[in-house]
C-alpha cells in the first residue's frame, strides 16, 4: 500500500512524462521526413535529448529516487527548451509537440516543488 502512494504523488508528472517522450520520438520521426530535414538537426537532437530526459524522470519518479525533484526540475528545463525549438516550425507535429512539451514542463515544475 506504501508504494502505491508514494507513486500516486507523481501520477500525473508520469503521466505527463510519457506522453511527452512520445510526442518528441513521434516529432523527430515526422522531422527526419521533412524536406529541410538538414535545418532541423539541432532540433531533431533536441527532440530526442527531452525524450530521454522524460524517461528518466519516469523512472526516477517511479522508483522514488531522492534524485526525482532534482531531475524533473532539469526535465523543465528541457521539455521547456524543446517547446521552443518546436515552434520554430510550422508543422502541426511540432506544434503539437510544443503544446505537449510546454504541459510537461509545469507538472514538472511543479513535481520538482512538492
Amino acid at each position: 500500500m506504501g508504494i502505491v502512494s508514494k507513486v500516486n504523488v507523481s501520477q500525473s508528472c508520469i503521466d505527463e512524462c510519457n506522453r511527452c517522450a512520445q510526442a518528441c520520438f513521434e516529432c523527430y520521426n515526422a522531422c527526419l521526413n521533412e524536406e529541410d530535414v538538414k535545418m532541423r538537426i539541432n532540433h531533431i537532437k533536441m527532440l530526442m535529448d527531452c525524450a530521454v530526459m522524460c524517461q528518466m524522470s519516469v523512472m526516477l519518479m517511479s522508483t522514488s529516487s531522492s534524485y526525482a525533484k532534482s531531475h524533473c526540475e532539469q526535465c523543465a528545463k528541457m521539455c521547456e527548451d524543446c517547446a521552443n525549438g518546436c515552434n520554430n516550425f510550422p508543422e502541426e507535429h511540432c506544434l503539437q509537440c510544443s503544446e505537449i512539451c510546454f504541459s510537461c514542463a509545469e507538472e514538472c515544475r511543479r513535481m520538482s516543488k512538492q
